[in-house]
């Protein structure tokens, strides 16, 4: 049976910016499934995708994208058809590790600065969106002008606790992990990725060069062929 690719993106993107990987790996004849990340609260959002791939026959392919990699490491825990984890420029924390912990490990996110003035919702949270004029260079900067502006005007806010709430049990000490990101990450540094991926013991670890935050919507081959690599368990 082949493999189910599940995609969850992550905080200020939504399931578009897997577009490119998508057609990539549809056109090697996976099956792919791009989750809708509530962005909400890492144990909430886990159980979400959790119940998306408890409904997939057969084995899967769990890959997060920033935010995300601290969902799908969570949400893989106890599912027994997830055979391996890919974080795409992503998290991968250790139980009670939060995201906004981990990219503070080591000198070198630019992101706070370009954060807006948070939205205060009824109930006191706050959510969190980059201002638009800064998103293409924090966020995106090897995206054609426009590209970035169209996705600065659509990102989805994830509520500030989100990145503070510490992580569940980290399914990467058990299950095949890889890793892929861009050398010229601004929202996450390069040595902390370098470090999660050295701490998950990962199979493979792919740096792309000049590749910004996005990578995988500026290198979606490179990107599609490290989770084939993973579908196949090399």
């Amino acid at each position: 049976m082949k493999v189910t690719v599940v995609l969850v993106h992550g905080a200020f993107a939504d399931s578009s910016s897997w577009n490119g990987v998508i057609s990539k790996l549809r056109l090697n004849g996976y099956p792919v499934i791009a989750v809708a990340n509530p962005l909400r609260s890492v144990k909430n959002d886990a159980a979400s995708v959790a119940g998306v791939v408890k409904t997939i026959e057969g084995p899967v392919v769990l890959v997060g994208h920033s935010y995300g990699g601290s969902v799908i490491s969570t949400a893989a825990e106890g599912l027994p058809n997830v055979k391996a984890l890919v974080f795409v420029a992503a998290f991968a924390p250790e139980e009670g590790e939060s995201a906004a912990k981990l990219s503070g490990r080591f000198p070198g996110s630019t992101l706070a600065p370009t954060l807006a003035s948070p939205v205060i919702l009824s109930n006191g949270s706050k959510e969190l969106y980059i201002q638009q004029n800064k998103f293409h260079t924090q966020f995106a900067a090897d995206l054609p002008t426009a590209t970035a502006q169209a996705m600065a005007v659509g990102q989805r806010p994830i509520l500030e606790e989100a990145l503070e709430e510490g992580a569940g049990t980290p399914a990467w000490k058990h299950i095949p992990s890889y890793f892929v990101y861009g050398s010229a990450d601004k929202n996450i540094p390069v040595a902390v990725v370098q470090f999660m991926a050295q701490r998950a013991n990962a199979k493979e670890t792919l740096k792309v060069k000049g590749a910004s935050h996005v990578v995988m919507m500026s290198h979606p081959a490179e990107v599609a062929k490290v989770i084939e690599d993973a579908a196949k368990g090399k």
